[in-house]
């Protein structure tokens, strides 16, 4: 038996007994102690409390996994006195590499110096042996009170901080050509004109939509907003309009379009260039009549709507193809706003992507607290071609599967194959892309000599030595931006400079 053993095994023999299974949703306990009898004894306690404890009796095993991620715990409870690295010792190393997860430790020795020394080491509580377990239990449950409390408080810093970077509330963006965009949004909030706003799909269109509700009059009332390319077209009609009791089979009973559910606020119609003529005739009346009349109805009713539109389209394209009505258009472009995509608005990809971060990280409950300095630099430089919700994706994929604190190039582009379209033909390493030229065509993809496609493998290697280039020949550095390991690039290398390579 070990140290101690008598007395543990007499204090918990009544709790033992009986044990519930164990709540693998629980909050997790860490338990650090050599002694295996305290080990049992401690699990017998908490575990039919609703805890999932872990047990280690190896302190330094322990505080890298802590610092990888890969063990993610409430709290810590450790004894003072281990074998290879002693309670104040880990304690101070987890304050040094600023794991924030709270520490209880537990010890025989009674005097007020040691306390002060572990309080003074980073510790959250100090607990005498033999162990009182309400009291123990009451330290754990506080613990996990405050560290809940810390991380809410780390979450708003970073919206704080966030908040320089936010031209209005909720709103992300510093970027000349976003501030300009918000700004006209603004400006035209309290007007009853049209506003058509353009830009690539993800841009933030909703977005632009929201504040200029936001911003006029019309706050207090309804926004609603519809994707006309995601409603068959069959379907549009009523969902825009709504129809009368018995209008068509399975009409069991009216129904109120999004016109009449918009009254007095804003309905945003996304995608508005996907809409078929017919449609676009009816869309047409209603904006000239002020308004609607429902499907399988004779009577109309006025509406006092403020329409907001957007497309990823170029309308007038569209209108000397005939394929959008020209009338339409001049009613919905009264009052145009461009949105820049992300690949011109440089400035804002780093407050979004932190912004993106800290959300994700604190639904998941994640690991993750920020990105290393090679891949902020690879997200500066990547073309995104599809915009902010691109970007979005990438940061919740990769806080959700990344074991570390930091965000780094591989857990963001790990199995892309799209390069950095602007970085490809400007600033240091375009040289290494001889031979491969962006070709608008093809929306800044690189194409080989004669508009040919690339080989993967031409692509992997002209990459390389761009990347190599760009960071003047350091090669832990390239595999470091590449999100690969020293011997992958050493090969990649050797590649490069076999005859094959070149031919």
């Amino acid at each position: 038996m070990g140290k101690n053993s008598t007395f543990w095994i007499g204090v918990v023999s009544n709790v033992v007994v009986g044990l519930s299974p164990m709540n693998e949703n629980g909050r997790k306990l860490l338990v650090i102690e050599d002694d295996i009898d305290i080990q049992d004894v401690v699990e017998g306690f908490f575990r039919p409390r609703g805890y999932r404890v872990i047990r280690s009796d190896d302190a330094e095993t322990s505080i890298q996994e802590l610092k990888s991620g890969a063990l993610k715990v409430d709290v810590v409870l450790t004894d003072l006195n281990l074998p290879l690295m002693s309670g104040l010792e880990f304690t101070r190393a987890m304050k040094a590499s600023g794991i924030s997860t709270p520490i209880i430790l537990m010890t025989a020795q009674k005097g007020s110096e040691i306390a002060v020394e572990a309080i003074e080491a980073g510790a959250y509580d100090f607990i005498v042996k033999p162990i009182h377990f309400p009291q123990l239990l009451v330290s754990v449950e506080r613990a996990i009170h405050f560290s809940r409390i810390h991380r809410e408080n780390q979450v708003l810093k970073v919206a704080v901080k966030q908040r320089s970077s936010m031209v209005a509330d909720g709103i992300i963006g510093r970027s000349p050509g976003f501030v300009r965009a918000l700004d006209l949004a603004r400006r035209v909030s309290d007007s009853a004109a049209s506003v058509f706003i353009h830009g690539e799909s993800g841009t933030g269109k909703e977005v632009i939509a929201k504040a200029i509700h936001a911003f006029g009059k019309r706050s207090k009332e309804p926004f609603v907003a519809i994707n006309c390319s995601a409603i068959p077209e069959n379907l549009l009609e009523s969902e825009l309009f709504g129809y009368a009791k018995g209008a068509f089979t399975g009409a069991s009973d009216k129904k109120i379009g999004l016109f009449e559910e918009a009254e007095g606020g804003t309905l945003f119609l996304d995608e508005i260039g996907d809409l078929s003529l017919p449609l676009q005739a009816k869309l047409l009346r209603v904006l000239q009549e002020r308004q609607i009349k429902r499907i399988g109805e004779n009577q109309t009713r006025p509406i006092n709507v403020r329409v907001v539109s957007a497309t990823h389209k170029d309308l007038s394209a569209e209108v000397a193809a005939g394929r959008f009505r020209e009338d339409l258009f001049f009613r919905l472009n009264v009052i145009p706003i461009t949105i820049p995509p992300l690949r011109e608005r440089r400035e804002d990809i780093v407050p979004l992507a932190e912004f993106f971060l800290s959300k994700f990280a604190a639904v998941n409950g994640a690991a993750a607290e920020g990105f290393t300095k090679a891949a902020l630099e690879k997200m500066l430089a990547y073309t995104w071609r599809g915009n902010v919700r691109e970007l979005e994706n990438k940061v919740e994929r990769a806080v959700v599967l990344s074991t570390s604190r930091l965000i780094d190039v591989a857990d963001l582009f790990e199995g892309d194959l799209v390069l950095a379209g602007p970085a490809l033909n400007a600033g240091a390493g375009a040289s290494a892309f001889a031979g491969v030229r962006a070709s608008s065509s093809e929306e800044g993809m690189p194409l080989g000599p004669e508009g040919r496609l690339l080989k993967l493998e031409e692509l992997t290697m002209s990459y390389i030595r761009f990347a190599l280039e760009r960071n003047k020949g350091a090669k832990d550095r390239t595999a470091q931006a590449l999100g690969i390991d020293r011997k992958t690039l050493y090969k990649k290398l050797r590649d490069l400079e076999s005859p094959q390579a070149d031919a």
